[in-house]
């Protein structure tokens, strides 16, 4: 026999519950972080919001560079690869979150790169693979720096 469930201090805790996609996209940013920063490209934030409708999944430096990383986060294989699901809205979007934020740092970087990282697999299923897009997109049409 089962034990009765244990009820949460809160009721309303249970209302609050984070979907299970956002966790498995946190999840995924944070087995991002670790490889890029054995990676040596230094971290400088996560979940950056820029503007009012704007966000950056990781940003981190290279060098003098700027990179910008759009994380994806897939729960199997043989999902639509990552490339594709960053489609040219997207990317608008993020070059112009970068631009406003580049523009704001002293010193200004030398360059901004534009990256993808795709995660695949789930936080209880052991180590995920990990694959690294470097460079997957630039600026588009418009967009100076």
């Amino acid at each position: 026999m089962k034990p009765f469930p244990r009820w949460p201090l809160n009721p309303l805790a249970l209302f609050k519950r984070e979907a299970d996609h956002l966790r498995l996209g946190r999840w995924g940013e944070k087995q991002a972080e670790r490889y890029l920063h054995k990676q040596k490209l230094k971290i400088l934030g996560r979940r950056i919001r820029v503007g009012k409708h704007d966000e950056l999944d990781l940003l981190a430096r290279e060098g003098s560079i700027l990179v910008v990383i759009e994380v994806k986060t897939r729960s199997k294989e043989g999902l639509r690869p990552a490339k594709d699901a960053v489609d040219k809205e997207k990317q608008i979007r993020l070059n112009r979150a970068a631009l406003t934020y580049a523009r704001a740092c002293t010193p200004r970087p030398e360059g901004i790169r534009f990256d993808i990282v795709e995660v695949i697999g789930r936080p209880r299923q052991g180590k995920p693979v990990i694959r690294h897009h470097p460079g997957a997109f630039g600026l588009h049409h418009g967009f100076r720096y």
